[in-house]
């Protein structure tokens, strides 16, 4: 696995990320637990170093499960990237972000506990928080990095101003935001922000949810999976979107790779400073992923791309209405 660097501070990791997400039950539909701690095993042993959690994901059990998986593993092989501060209802509601200087220590403290772990290499709070200025919240970042809790400062969707912001406080190694084919709301002032600062990019949903993986059908997501309530995947929608793919389907066809391996690769192409996460629950799906490392574009190939997915091809918003309010870039 080739390595890359998040940014001019941040650590040195695979090429492809792991995105733990998917393995807790409730987010797209069951998880398997078993499976899921062999996929974070197949994927260390492949050289995907950096694993993406958040203190929300089941309300601590991912990190929990993630803890599981990681026993025995060397403390420097693997990097942590943990999102805080989603504040969460008995019964799946969302209540808001939390991300008071107090607030992160607390939710750090109960991060390490659950993970097993005395640092995380990355901290970010999970969306921006109105009722408090970055500044605080990345000041109390700082102070845990000055105590040796924490390695790195992370940013989640937020916007140019908010990074610039941070970034006065303390060096930010990297900015985790959902960048795919048909979510390319990024590229007019995030990406070149970043850019322009030295500040990496862990890209999430670079398959869009399994949208653009070439393994979605056009039929109603399964109980327990949120994707039904997600506008890209509903109605008209849907069969636009899916259409999409199958243009983009004959281009891998013609390149030998599948229609994920393309996405995946596409993503990683936009730039070295990009880390993609890949948000595999089986090891089938990291198999699938895993040579999108080695798949070398073209001018000619990213053309083909292009043309079959054009930028704001997509139909229907990356998140229901009331969530996009609280993102620093649109679709």
């Amino acid at each position: 696995m080739q390595k890359r660097t998040l940014g001019k501070t941040g650590p040195v990791v695979g090429a492809l990320g792991l995105g733990a997400m998917g393995m807790t039950s409730g987010v797209y539909g069951v998880a398997d637990r078993s499976e899921s701690i062999a996929t974070v095993h197949a994927a260390l042993d492949a050289g995907l170093t950096l694993i993406d959690t958040g203190d929300h994901y089941g309300a601590g059990h991912n990190e929990m499960l993630l803890a599981e998986a990681l026993r025995g593993r060397p403390r420097e092989s693997y990097v942590l990237s943990v999102k805080f501060g989603v504040l969460l209802a008995p019964g799946g509601g969302f209540l808001g972000q939390d991300s008071r200087p107090e607030a992160v220590k607390n939710f750090l403290i109960h991060s390490m506990t659950r993970l097993g772990v005395d640092y995380v290499d990355i901290l970010r709070p999970a969306r921006l928080d109105p009722q408090v200025p970055i500044e605080d919240t990345v000041g109390a970042i700082k102070e845990m990095i000055e105590g040796g809790y924490v390695r790195h400062v992370g940013l989640s969707e937020v916007g140019a101003e908010t990074i610039r912001r941070a970034y006065a406080v303390h060096p930010v190694a990297d900015l985790q935001i959902e960048y795919s084919l048909i979510s390319r709301g990024a590229e007019a002032d995030v990406l070149p922000t970043l850019r322009e600062l030295g500040v990496g990019m862990t890209a999430y949903g670079v398959l869009s949810r399994g949208l653009i993986s070439g393994h979605w059908e056009n039929t109603k997501a399964r109980p327990g999976d949120n994707r039904g309530r997600m506008p890209r995947f509903s109605g008209d929608n849907l069969e636009h979107n899916l259409a999409l793919v199958e243009a983009l389907r004959r281009v891998a066809e013609a390149k030998g790779c599948t229609v994920a391996q393309l996405a995946i690769a596409w993503v990683a192409a936009q730039g070295d400073d990009i880390v993609p996460l890949v948000g595999a629950r089986t090891r089938d799906r990291l198999n699938e992923a895993l040579p999108a490392a080695d798949l070398t574009l073209s001018a000619d190939d990213l053309a083909e791309i292009e043309n079959a997915v054009p930028t704001g091809a997509a139909r229907g918003d990356r998140y229901p209405t009331a969530m996009m309010a609280n993102l620093g870039a649109g679709n």
